[in-house]
């Protein structure tokens, strides 16, 4: 699934520009995420101009990533523009199965050491903008760059520790399932995402969804997990190759 590289600062610009015009979802405050998710925000949606973390967990690969996906699917699918930035393993083939629109995905997967003038410039134009946080950003950059999602009407989603969000999800359980006494294949898992916050988010919530894995996100509604035998996943094949992704190389 090839993608389109712009490089430098100029192009990151053109990319923005587009991504600003109106939009299906440019006039709701609220953007919608999958009906299983609803209880863990506070507005029972993705409220532009809020800042929503989502934490890595221990080890790295907990279902972080799968998190994401569910996330950004339905405001994706609603219109809304979405970019992600400092996650080279975010792929384009998993995004496209969990129903994120790929020509509304602009994925920066090395944004270079002016990683915060990336992130700026993408809040500017685009509704949603997930980014890895660096270990060595500030509290000061992090405060600037919530304050301009808060003016832009943007939804900030860092990803890892993140100071002062409106709301933090974390997978903090997880139970694969498939496997028998020595056989069988991995299927999916059923995780447990915890949210915590401030103001209306500020009591912990958690819920449990099937997350069948990193590579291919499905959240299943939790009357399905319920079931003593749980259901065979159908595999939906991946949009046409008329669909193309948007990969942005960092400042040279």
């Amino acid at each position: 699934m090839a993608g389109r590289m712009v490089v430098g600062s100029a192009a990151l610009a053109e990319l923005v520009r587009p991504a600003s015009a109106p939009d299906p979802a440019a006039g709701h405050r609220v953007l919608p995420v999958r009906p299983e998710l609803t209880g863990l925000l506070p507005n029972r949606g993705l409220r532009r101009g809020s800042t929503i973390a989502v934490g890595v967990g221990q080890p790295r690969r907990s279902g972080g990533t799968s998190l994401i996906l569910a996330l950004l699917a339905e405001a994706s699918r609603a219109g809304s523009w979405c970019a992600v930035v400092g996650v080279p393993t975010f792929g384009a083939g998993a995004a496209a199965e969990a129903g994120i629109a790929l020509d509304r995905l602009a994925l920066v997967p090395h944004p270079g050491p002016e990683w915060h003038t990336v992130v700026a410039a993408l809040i500017d134009g685009v509704d949603v903008v997930v980014t890895a946080v660096p270990a060595t950003v500030s509290a000061s950059v992090a405060s600037r760059l919530a304050a301009r999602a808060r003016q832009r009407g943007s939804v900030l989603v860092p990803f890892g520790r993140w100071d002062g969000a409106d709301v933090t999800l974390q997978v903090v359980r997880g139970v694969w399932e498939g496997l028998g006494s020595g056989r069988g294949r991995l299927r999916r898992r059923e995780v447990t995402v915890s949210a915590r916050g401030r103001g209306a988010a500020a009591r912990p919530k958690e819920i449990k969804v099937w997350l069948p894995g990193d590579e291919l996100t499905r959240v299943i509604p939790r009357a399905a997990a319920a079931r003593t035998t749980p259901p065979r996943l159908r595999v939906v094949a991946p949009p046409a190759p008329a669909a193309r992704s948007l990969s942005v190389a960092g400042p040279a």
